[in-house]
């Protein structure tokens, strides 16, 4: 009973960590927008700073509540090394994808990571693959293709790069799920691992960055272009919301997740960004939520509810005792 019970208990903590989690980082494209917009930040450069700030956030922080997370063994700091490598691919490619595409097509290519990471674990980490979990990839993938607005022709220009970059962007969140989950089975904690993975990826991004002749698209061509911002106050304070906020809390709880879910399941919440993003729109922005919105955001939430319940009855069959222990237990 007790195993069933801490079962339970941790299929809710991930749940709710990665819920939250899609809510912090459903304000992300809407800040990288801004800034790609309004100050003509390069994306590659933003994601150097933003990857940066990151660090300057949550390290010191570690360093003075829980100096003992920043020891690691050699072997995970290789490990983390790599991780870095991938996250700074991941948001170089997700900044850039929102530049060339716009906040929805962005979204929407990112989050056909549901489908790759449901395959991936399967393949990689032996995750369950089965009706429930594809029928949960289907409604969240339909769920954000209405939410974004991606049914409109307009939105999908002829704009090959930039679907190219999208849909390789919801690949590289796939494998950053899968290593996420891994790094929590080799016993790492969630925030350490942020602060190592975002410092090597501050590293990386700078080496992008510095490449000759803007190599990379969306990199800086410029030493000037490091400073797109100057001296504008409200630039550089958007920035560091944008680091300090969404990406520490939102990524962090991401991670949080993966130490209770399968990384097919903490994905597949993530779904749900879209929709918060289409509900904080309303709330603050007035926008209003068409018919297909609606629609998109209650497909997602179903997929996202089925899910939840699905797995929890599984869990308790799992471990019930089969009927002649029962019957055993009830003669006692």
């Amino acid at each position: 009973m007790s195993t069933f019970k801490s079962t339970q208990s941790n299929l809710t903590r991930g749940y709710t960590a990665a819920l939250a989690s899609a809510a912090i980082l459903s304000t992300t494209a809407i800040f990288i927008r801004y800034l790609t917009l309004t100050y003509q930040m390069p994306p590659l450069v933003l994601a150097f700073w933003r990857a940066g700030l990151v660090v300057l956030t949550l390290l010191p922080l570690l360093a003075w509540l829980r100096p003992d997370l920043l020891r690691l063994k050699r072997q995970h700091l290789f490990y983390l090394a790599g991780y870095g490598l991938l996250l700074a691919v991941f948001n170089s490619l997700w900044t850039l994808s929102v530049a060339l595409n716009g906040a929805a097509v962005a979204t929407v290519l990112a989050y056909s990571s549901a489908a790759f990471t449901a395959l991936l674990g399967w393949w990689l980490l032996d995750e369950r693959l089965d009706w429930a979990k594809l029928l949960a990839v289907a409604l969240s993938l339909g769920g954000c293709v209405l939410v974004s607005g991606a049914l409109e022709p307009a939105v999908w220009q002829a704009n090959p790069l930039g679907i190219l970059t999208g849909a390789l962007t919801g690949l590289g969140f796939a494998v950053y799920s899968l290593m996420g989950r891994s790094a929590s089975q080799r016993g790492l904690n969630p925030w350490a691992t942020i602060g190592y993975t975002f410092a090597f990826a501050t590293v990386f991004l700078l080496g992008f960055n510095l490449l000759p002749g803007g190599l990379i698209p969306g990199a800086a061509v410029h030493q000037a272009d490091f400073f797109a911002l100057g001296d504008t106050f409200s630039g550089w304070g958007v920035l560091f919301l944008l680091a300090a906020g969404p990406t520490v809390a939102g990524f962090g709880l991401y991670n949080v997740s993966l130490s209770y879910l399968p990384s097919s399941v903490a994905n597949l919440i993530a779904t749900m960004e879209p929709a918060f993003t289409a509900l904080i729109a309303y709330i603050l922005l007035g926008e209003r939520l068409n018919g297909w919105q609606l629609a998109g955001s209650l497909m997602i939430l179903t997929g996202v509810v089925f899910l939840r319940i699905y797995e929890g009855r599984l869990a308790s069959q799992r471990l019930a005792p089969p009927p002649r222990v029962r019957e055993a237990a009830s003669v006692e």
